[in-house]
């Protein structure tokens, strides 16, 4: 919607008021979660030390993220590595910048959820917004 968000949230926390006005929006966002998970064994964790990493960029693309190479990954604590963001101003252009993003995206080492978001931006009812909160426990996705 054009709006820095973060500017916004510490607006509101000094006692201000809200800068934004309702209207419609101007882009579409896509964000994935990586996390260190095997997608292909019911997205086990998977702790480990990053040995290579390659983070994407570019127009439309944002990451927000804490890890380097070298970096160990740990079982005691939430598996959530980078949030990955694309943005444009159609849902089909966000959906192509994500895909590029993911093939750019390297973490070696570990197992990441890259691979399952990567096919999920090929997924024909991902792709046509025909998709729900449980799109993953009726379908088969790993096919």
């Amino acid at each position: 919607m054009g709006v820095d968000l973060i500017k916004e949230q510490l607006r509101v926390a000094a006692g201000e008021q809200l800068t934004v006005k309702q209207h419609d929006p101007l882009m579409h966002a896509i964000e994935c979660r990586i996390n260190a998970e095997d997608s292909m064994h019911d997205f086990r964790p998977s702790p480990g030390k990053i040995e290579s990493l390659n983070f994407p960029g570019g127009p439309g693309i944002r990451i927000d993220s804490h890890i380097y190479q070298g970096y160990i990954i740990v079982p005691h604590y939430d598996s959530l590595v980078a949030k990955l963001i694309s943005y444009a101003p159609t849902r089909t252009e966000a959906i192509a910048r994500m895909r590029r993003a993911l093939d750019e995206f390297v973490i070696e080492g570990v197992h990441s959820t890259i691979p399952f978001h990567r096919k999920m931006m090929d997924n024909a009812d991902f792709i046509s917004g025909n998709f729900d909160t449980k799109y993953l426990d009726t379908h088969d996705w790993k096919n």
